[in-house]
C-alpha cells in the first residue's frame, strides 16, 4: 500500500483553506492550486497577469521542491484563467517556465468566473516524485 504524505513549505503561501499545499501518494505528487500570493506577506503580488502568472509558477516550483520533485517531473498541469484573453500572455510565460525540459507536460486551460481572492491566474499539477 502506498504512503500518503501531506507537504508543506514556508517558501510558498500557506493553504488558505482546509487542504494541503501538496500530497505525495506513492510515486506521484499532487500540487494544489497555486495562486499569486507572496509567501512572506500572503498578499497578491502587485501587477497584472504577467506578474501574477510568474508568482504562481514560483509558488508551484517551491511546493514541488518541498515535495521531493521538480519542474522537470511535472506530467500534467491545469491552468485556470479569469479571462481567456490573457491566454497568449500566460502561454508565453508558461513556455519559458517549462523550457529546457525533455518533455512538455500535458495541460488543460480553463476560463473560470472567479478565482480565490479574485486573482487572475491559478495553476495545479501532478508530478512524479524523486525516489
Amino acid at each position: 500500500m502506498s504512503t500518503i504524505t501531506s507537504v508543506s513549505t514556508h517558501n510558498a503561501p500557506s493553504a488558505i483553506g482546509p487542504y494541503s499545499q501538496a500530497i505525495k501518494a506513492g510515486e506521484f505528487v499532487f500540487v494544489s492550486g497555486c495562486i499569486p500570493l507572496v509567501p512572506s506577506t500572503m498578499q497578491i503580488v502587485e501587477g497584472g497577469i504577467e506578474e501574477q502568472t510568474k508568482q504562481a509558477l514560483t509558488n508551484l516550483k517551491a511546493v514541488l521542491e518541498a515535495s521531493s520533485s521538480s519542474v522537470g517531473k511535472v506530467v500534467k498541469t491545469t491552468v485556470f484563467l479569469k479571462n481567456m484573453e490573457d491566454f497568449a500572455t500566460v502561454n508565453k510565460i508558461y513556455e519559458e517556465f517549462f523550457s529546457g525540459l525533455e518533455h512538455k507536460p500535458a495541460r488543460s486551460a480553463i476560463e473560470v468566473a472567479r478565482l480565490p481572492k479574485d486573482v487572475l491566474f491559478e495553476i495545479e499539477c501532478i508530478a512524479v516524485a524523486n525516489k
